[in-house]
């Protein structure tokens, strides 16, 4: 159910419902006229709220949507939209969309001269955010109508998201005196320092790490990782993916300053020469993401280690819990589990999921797991000292707490353990330590056995994808004083690097036809293990598998199914490989091939499920219903009276 708007907001539209407007005569979209380029201006200063981070600070009038005076401005239901529109598109596009805006709204001015903001900035903006105005039924603003109001770099435009890179670019800091290039600063990073820290260091080693982003927050930060490979940017042929992930809750920082550090060690002891290091790099894709709540962390941040709460900053900027906003998948595979016959792999996404509040935090690990094909995660919490693994939620929902194994039971204790048993404070015998309620369990626990929820992240990941994540919980203290974060850094330097090179415990190998083509969603099945994992478009896969020997099945529709046995050694550095030619069915003029029949919520198939909201679905919300009756949104506008943006409806 949609929220009305906050009274701060209605009194605005209150306000703005009585200000003067300009008439849209004459725009076919309903909205007020342009006007030609101006060769002079008188340049005032830039005092609109919604545009105070603009990348300038000197605008001029009449503007591009002649608006008189900033009084004329605020009032208008252009800039009421670009107010609102953050929490209208649930943080998608945001902050990119608000300054397109405000380029149009307040245009820049400098120098006696009004500039326009360029053209392509504008159409790559409306290429990458019209699918979100389309899931909310709503048309593109005509005050963003790239070909009017933008111009192209050769009559002078410029970027009005340039601010969103501004103290985010490569600036090499001084070390202090005498350390080497390899030297670590033990200490919190803002958000800045994080991403300076992480783009120097992948300039440092070009040839094996490289930055990107999978999204934005929902107050518009860079999902920012770091990743390190023999061939950055590219997926290799039969190279696993691993990602490790920090900062979900915002006020649990230490996985954050974790991750930081853990990048510099990579790049620096590579270049070194450690042996570990580049073999681990040379046949290992490796992804860091240190801080998936970065808004949650500013919170935490603002009251500082020591004098942080245990809740302050753990939600996302729309006080959502992120660890909690993920499908619920579990449910549904309870249910189908009844079935005795049933094989679990990837459930689809229920198409009611899209339905409720979903942080575009969320949407971009979903987006980021479609992307890549990974096999091995951790995401880094705190507030205790043990490590969890699937299934988090009970398989009876009443229960709080009921060890509840996926198929892979022993194949998660092993990841588990491969983290725990080399941390020297988990491994710590005292019982009156952080995490000693643990120490019978080795420090590692069913994560409903210890407290179950719905909606996690692990679930997910097992249950969505053919990637298996633990939970490791680093201390008992969330945000840790920086003098502590040195030793926190030696107690999980080791296990961390462990956990990594789990990876390669199993088996892995193609999956191709009779020609060497790769058959790519085909599925491999362990038996006694009642979850399949899928090849990757190259036709790659790797299984995880515990010590022993395995029948391993790979089958995909139109072809005979192949069936191997492996044995997986106590010990191994390197997954064996085991490769599967698949034939062609023999069959009859009249034969129709079948895939295996399967049940998928929202008859969906595995791997056509609905990742976003289906067309059919969203032509249904979309479509006006009887009367005429507008979209939910229309609710932040009604107060505006005539003046109401009729040009942001479809029908």
């Amino acid at each position: 159910m949609r929220t009305p708007p906050p009274p701060l907001l209605f009194a605005m539209l209150v306000l703005a419902a009585a200000r003067p407007w300009c008439e849209p005569n004459t725009d076919a979209a309903g909205g007020c006229p342009g006007r030609a380029a101006v060769d002079s201006a008188t340049c005032v200063d830039l005092q609109l709220q919604t545009c105070s981070d603009a990348s300038y600070n000197q605008t001029t009038f009449p503007t591009l949507l002649e608006h008189r005076s900033r009084a004329a401005v605020e009032s208008s239901s252009e800039y009421i939209l670009l107010s609102v529109l953050h929490h209208l598109l649930e943080g998608q596009c945001n902050p990119d969309l608000r300054l397109l805006g405000c380029a149009v709204l307040v245009p820049r001015c400098e120098g006696g001269r009004a500039r326009r903001p360029c053209r392509h900035v504008c159409e790559a903006l409306r290429d990458a955010c019209q699918p979100a105005f389309d899931a909310i039924d709503m048309a593109w603003p005509y005050f963003l109508d790239c070909g009017r109001y933008f111009v192209g770099q050769e009559e002078g435009c410029y970027n009005p998201l340039e601010k969103l890179r501004g103290g985010l670019d490569v600036v090499e800091e001084a070390l202090p005196s005498g350390h080497p290039p390899t030297f670590l600063r033990f200490t919190h990073h803002s958000y800045a320092q994080m991403v300076r820290v992480l783009k120097q260091t992948a300039a440092r080693c070009p040839h094996i790490a490289k930055t990107y982003s999978i999204g934005r927050s929902f107050d518009g930060r860079e999902l920012l990782v770091i990743e390190f490979s023999s061939l950055p940017g590219q997926h290799e042929l039969m190279e696993p993916e691993v990602k490790l992930i920090g900062n979900i809750h915002g006020n649990e920082v230490a996985g954050r300053e974790m991750l930081i550090y853990l990048a510099q060690y990579l790049c620096s002891e590579y270049l070194l020469g450690s042996a570990r290091i580049q073999r681990l790099l040379n046949t290992t894709r490796i992804h860091l993401l240190p801080s998936m709540n970065p808004d949650g962390y500013e919170v935490a941040a603002a009251e500082g280690a020591g004098y942080n709460g245990w809740t302050s900053g753990r939600q996302n900027a729309q006080n959502l819990d992120l660890n909690r906003n993920f499908p619920d998948l579990t449910s549904e595979y309870y249910r189908l589990a009844s079935a005795r016959s049933m094989r679990s792999g990837r459930i689809a996404i229920p198409q009611h999921y899209w339905w409720g509040k979903v942080a575009p935090e969320t949407k971009a690990i979903m987006k980021w797991m479609r992307t890549i094909p990974f096999v091995l995660s951790a995401s880094l919490h705190g507030g205790d000292l043990v490590v969890s693994y699937p299934f988090d939620f009970s398989k009876h929902p009443q229960e709080e707490k009921m060890f509840s194994p996926t198929p892979d039971e022993k194949m998660f204790k092993l990841l588990a353990k491969a983290y725990a048993d080399v941390h020297p404070m988990m491994m710590d015998k005292s019982e009156n330590r952080c995490g000693g309620n643990f120490l019978k369990k080795g420090s590692v626990i069913n994560g409903a056995d210890w407290y179950s929820f719905t909606g996690g992240m692990s679930d997910f990941n097992y249950l969505h994808s053919n990637c298996f994540e633990i939970t490791v919980e680093l201390g008992c203290v969330k945000f840790p004083a920086e003098e502590a974060l040195y030793t926190i850094w030696q107690h999980n330097k080791e296990p961390l690097l462990n956990f990594v090179e789990m990876v390669h415990r199993g088996i892995k190998g193609v999956v191709m036809d009779k020609f060497g083509k790769p058959v790519k969603n085909a599925r491999i099945l362990v038996k006694g293990i009642r979850h399949d994992i899928t090849t990757a478009p190259d036709g790659d896969y790797w299984r995880l598998l515990p010590p022993g020997s395995h029948i391993v099945i790979a089958q995909a529709p139109g072809y005979a199914k192949v069936i191997k046995k492996v044995t997986i050694p106590a010990r191994m550095k390197s997954a064996g490989r085991v490769d599967f030619i698949l034939q062609p069915l023999r069959i009859g003029p009249k034969t129709f091939l079948l895939g295996p029949r399967r049940s998928w919520p929202g008859g969906a198939g595995p791997h056509r499920e609905p990742e976003e909201p289906s067309q059919e679905a969203l032509g249904a919300r979309r479509q006006p219903a009887a009367g005429g009756s507008k979209p939910w949104w229309w609710s932040y506008f009604t107060s505006l009276g005539q003046h109401q943006p009729r040009w942001l409806l479809k029908y």
